[in-house]
């Protein structure tokens, strides 16, 4: 069976999100630059550029050339105010917000505690308020799309969070808010999937379309990510490895909570204790500070036994998915550094025949909040322009 031809408009709907596409990834460009890139004629160029500019996507940014002058010489750039995105880290104790235009420039951030004592309605009030100051301190008056980031479970069929007891009642009242209070699309994800996200786009997984991030942290989880695809599963659980059952904790996990699982070997708290058993402590009691002052002063005995633990899960992952890659995320993760990496790497080559190559991250704890933003960009852009060639 042929395939029909597509129509002119669709085919100058496909060269328009191409262009934009190049102007997003290589920054401005000139007219025989876009030519180049995208393979079309000059006078396909000459009408896409005519139409974006007169759609308010694009606009003229400057000169470029020896001489700086005439047509030829002018470069074009998306319009970053087109849209304004707010992109939020929902943590179990706190928020932290970020405002950006079109294109991700930051112009406004801030961060605020929610205790545990707070309420339902005033952590949520207070949540929302948060966001409203940002978005005025970035001299925003109306945002497009907000990208959240929050522990727990997605429904792949809602995109809601799932309701659990071991998490804030605010965390699942927050996106309705926002959405009636702002007029906004407002996007849920797991934080560990948009760590993810993260470090493929701008971090550790920048060269791989097939990995594992390791989320390591207050808690552990995993986000799987198989030939460019974020693997949710059927539920939305996939990479809850908190919940997977080791050796060394002398106990099992429940369905009602994980510790007994990989989460009592791995999380911070128990990487503090680990360290206190080493003689080591840090004065905040962080495990990421920990991991930091250990490989700073090379204290291999902690490092070496660190190591061991996080080898099990990175092995048991490896076993089942074969990634060919394992990023140890979250704060611990990028504390750790290659000094970790590299141990966990020795031990899961010894566990397994499947060559894992184990990376940390180089985005940490900024990479829920980079990839809530990544994901409001992302939407943002193919509600403007379209879905981009290929989606």
């Amino acid at each position: 069976m042929s395939l029909s031809p597509a129509s002119p408009s669709t085919a100058r709907a496909i060269n328009d999100r191409l262009a934009l596409g190049l102007l997003q990834s290589e920054g401005p460009l000139t007219a025989n630059q876009l030519k180049q890139l995208t393979g079309l004629s000059r006078p396909s160029v000459a009408d896409l550029v005519e139409r974006l500019q007169g759609s308010g996507f694009i606009t003229v940014v400057g000169e470029a050339g020896a001489q700086r002058r005439g047509p030829n010489a002018r470069l074009y750039g998306i319009v970053a105010d087109r849209a304004h995105l707010a992109a939020l880290d929902v943590r179990t104790d706190g928020v932290s917000v970020v405002v950006t235009d079109l294109l991700g420039a930051v112009l406004a951030e801030a961060s605020a505690p929610i205790g545990g004592d707070t309420g339902t309605g005033p952590a949520v009030e207070r949540a929302v308020a948060l966001v409203e100051r940002v978005a005025r301190d970035g001299g925003v008056q109306r945002l497009h799309t907000v990208g959240i980031g929050a522990p727990g479970l997605i429904d792949p069929a809602t995109g809601d969070l799932h309701d659990t007891s071991s998490l804030p009642a605010w965390h699942r009242r927050l996106a309705g808010a926002l959405k009636e209070r702002l007029g906004v699309r407002v996007l849920v994800e797991n934080e560990t999937n948009l760590a993810a996200h993260a470090e493929r786009r701008d971090g550790a997984a920048h060269d791989r379309d097939t990995f594992v991030l390791l989320w390591l942290g207050d808690g552990v989880g995993a986000a799987v990510v198989l030939d460019g695809v974020l693997r949710r599963g059927s539920s939305g659980g996939a990479g809850e490895i908190g919940f997977l059952p080791v050796p060394g904790t002398g106990s099992l996990p429940s369905a009602t909570g994980c510790e007994g699982g990989f989460h009592s070997l791995a999380c911070a708290a128990a990487l503090c204790e680990l360290g206190a058993a080493h003689g080591l402590a840090t004065p905040d009691g962080s495990a990421a500070d920990l991991l930091r002052h250990a490989v700073e002063t090379g204290e291999s005995a902690f490092l070496d036994a660190a190591a061991d633990r996080i080898a099990v899960g990175a092995a048991a992952v490896a076993s089942i998915l074969d990634p060919g890659c394992v990023v140890l995320g979250g704060e611990v993760g990028r504390a750790g550094g290659t000094a970790l990496a590299d141990r966990v790497m020795d031990r899961v080559a010894a566990m397994s025949p499947l060559r894992t190559e184990v990376r940390a991250s180089t985005l940490g704890g900024a990479a829920v909040l980079r990839g809530a933003l990544l994901a409001a960009r992302d939407a943002a852009q193919d509600d403007l322009f379209g879905p981009r060639p290929g989606r």
